[in-house]
């Protein structure tokens, strides 16, 4: 490294230091740090499902309560409210539900057309092919909106 010599009167080296080499390192380190840090975050060891926010469930009386469940034989049972109903009878019970629906608000060309919601609570232990065939018939039916209701995790 070379010193600069200054041209007053005292002839004294100038002793600062050139900040900009440092500054430029550091900021391509960050970049690096970056880019690096995200994929090495990413591993699929120990998959673990996120915890439930609570957000309160607004219960519209037209809304409809599902449950599912894992039956005894590997099959799957699903309740329309607290009656047991086939693949086929959701189908066939979510689309007469939601035409009636439909004709009560004023039909599909009322603007203010609220539909109804699938609402599923599941069993911990059901498979999922079971959940699946059952958010598969609400959409199929014409549901836009399927979710899930939880068990909110206990506070402390």
């Amino acid at each position: 490294m070379a010193m600069s010599v200054g041209g007053d009167s005292a002839e004294k080296p100038m002793s600062d230091i050139n900040t900009t080499p440092l500054v430029d390192v550091m900021l391509v380190l960050l970049i690096i740090f970056l880019i690096a840090v995200p994929v090495a975050i990413q591993t699929v060891k120990g998959i673990k499902l996120p915890s439930v926010r609570f957000d309160p469930t607004v219960t519209k009386p037209e809304n409809v309560s599902l449950s599912v469940n894992s039956a005894g034989d590997g099959g799957c049972q699903v309740f329309w409210g607290v009656t047991p109903v086939t693949h086929q009878e959701l189908l066939d019970r979510a689309v007469a539900k939601l035409k009636t629906e439909i004709d009560r608000q004023g039909g599909v060309g009322n603007p203010d057309l609220e539909l109804p919601e699938a609402h599923i609570r599941a069993d911990v232990n059901t498979p999922w092919r079971c959940v699946a065939g059952t958010i598969y018939n609400m959409q199929m039916a014409g549901f836009a909106k399927v979710g899930f209701i939880s068990q909110p995790t206990v506070a402390g």
